[in-house]
């Protein structure tokens, strides 16, 4: 994976002016790539691009360039497709010759020879900027999930773009303002955001399968794929045999890589699919042993805590994966002072307040298994593509509108200043970005009313709480320098799943229980039918005590951002309780606690960190 930046700018670009400039927005992004970087500048056009190498390592250079019938093609890119040898075969049909085997190459090929229209035969993840010398354009698109990330900022006819937020905010004409929408999003809605939103209040997202094209003329945004709403006419049988394929089809793709790579492995029915059927793969290739790795907290045998969000410990179920299918595994263990160390670092990679540990714990662990290999495989999106959150199950029913990860929305308020709760308005704020995602769902003719319902709740999981997992997982691992690909984002795999029934879904009244019908024979029995445990989380007293002493000096500081928002006294109650004043977890099941205290201070630290002025 990579990290691309840059603009366009008609009124023109000066090499002498402007590669400062390039440059600087472009080392913001180092860690995305530590391998190479390069850039590109003509009149119109300044590109920039930090690389990590994984395939073809000693020629795929960017930004990469094309000559083709007397005109130049350049191209940043970041991402991976996973059709790369099909797509280059059609193109070599059609008369296009290779001297790479990277698939940054054969993209730029498709664009060549297809245009725009490339998107359509892109299975994969990506984020890119083409500049077309021919027609005088730039085209900039983002893959169909939104695995990989892209931000933009358009002032008049300029256009400025990055794969994270901090390389558009070193450019000049960048400020980072934020307006009541974006203080909105961070004390309504966060750690989530809404999709095409940029919290700043020049940027915005380039959202999962939207592309756009800037001209002389200006800036045409469209979506180029959505998930289709059709009646599903396969039988149950026929159903588990196509999940099956076009799983096991996805994660073989994936493994594809010309460095080292490896799986992330919790015991889980997700992780421990994809580990199966990649150590299977390594088996038949000759490949030796496959590495996998799992996180867990120093201490946390001593003070885990059954509940019902976290039913059990994952170690015995880690252990019957790798003696079964005989991986390298690595147990890796973080104590509270990394963890908590590393929760400002978090910010500054998401740009945005976090998920406390949960970010912190998930940048560590990168950390190690970049140590031994440069591409890993994680079981992210196949809760929100399978059903596998209790939402799912009574839709609505519980008299309530809104996002279900969202319950705070009473105590989010509370901890405003009474000005700042009336500006913002949070409860009505969150209601529409909801009511707005709602309205977009795409209907199926003839549907029940509960079934409408569901359907809903599969399509706002799948454009809020799975691209919120998605751009965690991202930052986290591009932190490291390390790339994670994930399976069950494949796009073939989510189209058919969307118009599979709920009885089929939930077979056997058991969550994802199709998932599981599926993986029958590829899978041991105790892990197939497990109950779900979310991300592990700690329960060390140390990292609370670490936490309410970073609060306790933010109560104390006369220049603490955090209290011209939020209430001091509070703040105090909460810090006095540990967080447990607040008995509804912040964002989904987990944050609360220490972990609502430390995202919090993340606030705090993001507000000065990024010296944000309020419009």
């Amino acid at each position: 994976m990579c990290g691309i930046t840059g603009w366009i700018e008609w009124e023109g670009i000066s090499r002498e002016k402007d590669e400062h400039i390039l440059k600087t927005m472009t080392s913001q992004l180092i860690k995305r790539g530590t391998d190479d970087e390069g850039y590109f500048i003509n009149h119109h056009v300044a590109f920039g691009h930090q690389r990590l190498a994984v395939i073809d390592v000693e020629n795929g250079r960017q930004p990469m360039m094309v000559n083709h019938v007397g005109y130049t093609y350049t191209i940043v890119y970041n991402g991976e497709l996973y059709n790369t040898n099909d797509l280059k075969k059609e193109l070599m049909k059609r008369g296009y010759r290779f001297r790479t085997t990277c698939d940054t190459e054969v993209l730029l090929n498709a664009y060549v020879h297809w245009g725009p229209d490339c998107l359509d035969y892109l299975n994969g993840i990506f984020a890119f900027a083409i500049w077309d010398d021919k027609n005088e354009r730039t085209f900039i698109a983002r893959d169909r999930l939104g695995v990989k990330p892209l931000f933009y900022a358009e002032l008049g006819k300029k256009l400025i773009f990055g794969s994270e937020i901090k390389s558009i905010l070193k450019h000049p004409s960048v400020t980072p303002e934020v307006d009541r929408d974006g203080l909105a999003e961070v004390f309504g809605l966060g750690p989530s955001r809404t999709p095409g939103h940029g919290i700043f209040d020049q940027v915005q997202e380039l959202r999962a399968g939207h592309a756009m094209l800037m001209t002389r003329q200006g800036l045409k945004k469209w979506r180029y794929w959505n998930v289709k709403s059709e009646e599903h006419q396969d039988s149950f049988e026929d159903t588990v045999e196509k999940v099956r394929h076009l799983f096991v089809d996805a994660v073989e793709r994936q493994l594809v890589s010309d460095v080292p790579i490896s799986t992330f492995l919790s015991g889980g029915v997700d992780s421990s699919a994809i580990t199966a059927i990649a150590s299977n793969y390594f088996d038949r290739k000759g490949k030796g042993k496959l590495p996998t790795f799992s996180i867990d907290y120093k201490g946390n045998e001593q003070y885990f805590e059954k509940s019902e969000f976290q039913p059990s410990n994952d170690s015995d179920f880690i252990k019957v994966m790798t003696d079964q299918f005989k991986t390298k595994h690595s147990d890796c263990v973080i104590n509270e002072e990394d963890l908590f160390n590393l929760l400002k670092e978090s910010v500054t990679l998401r740009d945005q307040p976090g998920m406390a540990d949960v970010d912190s714990s998930l940048l560590w662990f990168c950390r190690k298994i970049k140590q031994e290999t440069t591409v890993s495989l994680s079981g992210e999106c196949a809760d929100e593509i399978f059903g596998g959150y209790p939402w799912f199950h009574n839709p609505g029913s519980n008299g309530e509108d809104g996002f279900p990860w969202i319950r705070s929305l009473d105590h989010r308020e509370d901890l405003l200043l009474p000005d700042w709760k009336k500006k913002l308005g949070l409860k009505n704020y969150v209601y529409d970005r909801y009511q707005e995602t709602i309205n977009e769902t795409p209907r199926l003719d003839g549907e029940s009313e509960i079934e409408g319902k569901r359907r809903e709740m599969f399509y706002l999981n799948m454009h809020w709480f799975m691209t919120q997992l998605l751009d965690r997982k991202d930052r986290m691992s591009m932190g490291a320098t390390l790339e994670v690909r994930v399976p069950f984002a494949d796009h073939h795999l989510v189209e058919y799943v969307w118009n599979v029934p709920w009885e089929m879904k939930n077979a056997g009244g058991l969550e994802k229980g199709l998932l599981r019908k599926a993986l029958e024979g590829i899978l041991p029995h105790d892990i197939l039918y497990r109950k779900k445990n979310p991300y592990p989380k700690t329960f060390q007293p140390q990292y609370t005590e670490l936490v309410m002493n970073w609060m306790k000096d933010i109560l104390k500081d006369s220049d603490a951002r955090l209290f011209e928002f939020l209430s001091k006294n509070q703040i105090q109650h909460l810090v006095e309780t540990e967080g447990e004043a607040f008995k509804t977890p912040w964002y989904g099941q987990l944050m609360q606690g220490p972990q609502l205290i430390a995202h919090l201070c993340q606030i705090d630290y993001w507000l000065r960190e990024y010296d944000v002025k309020v419009k």
